[in-house]
This record gives C-alpha cells, structure tokens and sequence, in this order.
C-alpha cells in the first residue's frame, strides 16, 4: 500500500503541534519502555573534523505504535554564535517506508519540556506552591506553559542573564504568561526556598549550585549538546536523590553524571529511578531529606513519539 512521505517545515509542525497532548503521548511511551514494547538505543555524538562541531543521533523504535526512526541535531560552532538545528526521520514497521521527515525545532522544545513537565508531575510533591524558572528562552517558556497546570503555584519566578535589561514590551509579556510570574533579576533571590527549579539554559558550565539552597528542592535540567556540558556542579551528585529520563542511556551522555563518576566517586547505580520506572510506579520516590535532581538529555524515542502524533493529525486532516 502506497503512503505518501510528508516534509512538514517549522510553520506546519507549529500548526499541529499545538493540539498534541505532550505529556500524555510521553507518558504512553514511557510506559511502552518500561514494559519492553519500545526499545531505546544509546544517543550518540558525532564529531565533525577539525573541530568544526558536532552532531547527536536520536535513535527511537516505538513497538506500540509499528513506527521507528531518528533525529540529527548538529551543534555547529560560528563566531555569532552556535548554531544548532535539528530534523527527525519517522518510518513504518510494518514496510519500512518512510513517513514524515519534519523539521524538529519546536518538537524538541515541546518534547524537552514535556519530560521534564512529566518528572515535576511524578516527583514533586502535591503541595509545592514555590517555582522557579532559569531561562526565559524558548525552553524555558516552554516549560513553564509545560508545568503550570501541574500543581497550585502561588510563586513562579522568572530568573535569566539579562533579564532585568529587557524592554518594557518583553517585561510585560513575561508578566502576563501567569498572575503568579514574578521577574527576578537575581539567581539568588530566584531560587531562594523554592520547591521546583527548573534550569532551562544553554549553559556548558554550572548554574547552580545546589549546597547554596535554604531547603531541600527539585531541580531539573536539561542542558545542552556541548561536551561535557551541565548545568549543576558535578561534585553535587553524591549529596542528592538522582532521577533521569532513561537509566540505560543518560549517564553516558550527561555531562555532569561523566564528570561525577570520574571525578567525585559517584556510580550511575545510584540513580533512583528513571521515567519508565516512575510511569510504572516501579520507582520509589523522593524523601525530600535533601535535594532530589532529574536529569534529562532527550530520547529519540521521545522524538518519534511526538512525531508519530504530528502524522497521524495530518492524515486525519487531509
């Protein structure tokens, strides 16, 4: 049976991936992971010659859903700044064919900030009403919409470089997201006895350092593709509860995890749980005896997933 192969350009992902519920297509594959329906290969960074950058293999099989596939995301280093972009590949199970080959900017931004928006869902704990908000970038408005209906936040703190610089129309805007937002032109006052903080940079070097907070908090990060790159001091791993998106895959790429486990005596064997295990309710969750970090670094199988859902509205559509 013929399929037509769709190219969706950034105005026709934006278009459809407004009406995808993110969060509950993760958490199905999720679930699919945990139960061996959906297989996740290691990510894994390709180095350009002579140093002129590099770029990630997302790799993703959904069993579930007979669709498999990957995405490339180069990270290509210019005097402006770095440059990265990203497309993902869908293709059948069943014939092999392809489906979609879609530009995945905003997909990795709403796949980015689903997981971590899932992880704050599954870990934080009912009554937390604190947030904060590192970034003000696309990934971190995006988490931030992600997040908001998730629990009753009666502070939300928005904290970046720069931030207190931005024109009064920019300010305005970030007011008006939510009654709650407050903009914080200081990480410190940000961050002070906050119950979740997110850290949505581009950073390579720590934010953050946990052993500066007042109380026990979760903290996420997501960071970005650079080597080595995190987004908390590697030396703080060993004094928190550690979660992460996928326990077979992140310590290997994570840059802080790298870092820890070279440097700071700490073992990817203490990871308390990853998001398969935490959909399955197979891990147990945070005591909040001290900080409790998730780390994610993004799945293939995410990208697949989410990608799945933008062709299946398209079909339905046309």
């Amino acid at each position: 049976m013929h399929h037509e192969v769709a190219v969706f350009d950034a105005a026709r992902v934006a278009g459809l991936i407004g009406q995808i519920d993110v969060q509950a297509v993760l958490r199905r594959m999720f679930l699919a992971l945990a139960q061996g329906s959906a297989v996740q290969p290691p990510q894994l960074r390709n180095l350009f010659p002579d140093a002129q950058g590099n770029f990630i293999s997302y790799l993703g099989i959904h069993g579930s859903e007979r669709l498999f596939g990957a995405k490339l995301s180069p990270y290509i280093p210019r005097p402006q700044g770095a440059l990265v972009t990203a497309w993902t590949l869908l293709l059948s199970m069943d014939d092999g064919q392809p489906r979609l080959l879609c530009d995945a900017g905003q997909l990795t931004v709403e796949r980015t900030a689903g997981a971590t928006a899932l992880a704050v869902d599954l870990l934080a704990p009912a009554g937390v009403s604190k947030l904060a908000v590192i970034g003000s970038g696309r990934l971190g408005l995006a988490h931030l919409r992600h997040v908001l209906p998730l629990r009753d936040w009666q502070e939300i703190r928005l904290h970046s470089l720069g931030i207190a610089e931005l024109p009064a129309v920019q300010r305005q805007a970030l007011l008006d997201i939510d009654p709650h937002v407050g903009i914080h032109a200081q990480l410190a006052s940000a961050v002070a006895d906050a119950d979740v903080i997110m850290l949505c940079t581009s950073a390579g070097v720590s934010v953050l350092d946990p052993a500066l907070l007042t109380k026990p908090a979760l903290i996420t990060s997501i960071c970005t593709n650079a080597q080595f790159a995190h987004e908390v001091p590697p030396a703080s791993l060993p004094q928190m509860e550690v979660y992460c998106d996928y326990r077979a895959t992140t310590p290997d790429s994570a840059g802080e995890m790298r870092l820890a486990r070279e440097q700071h005596h700490w073992s990817p064997a203490s990871i308390r749980g990853d998001l398969p295990e935490l959909v399955a309710g197979s891990a147990p969750l945070p005591a909040y005896d001290r900080h409790v970090f998730f780390r994610s670094i993004g799945l293939g199988l995410e990208d697949v997933a989410i990608a799945g859902e933008l062709y299946r509205l398209h079909r339905q559509q046309s």
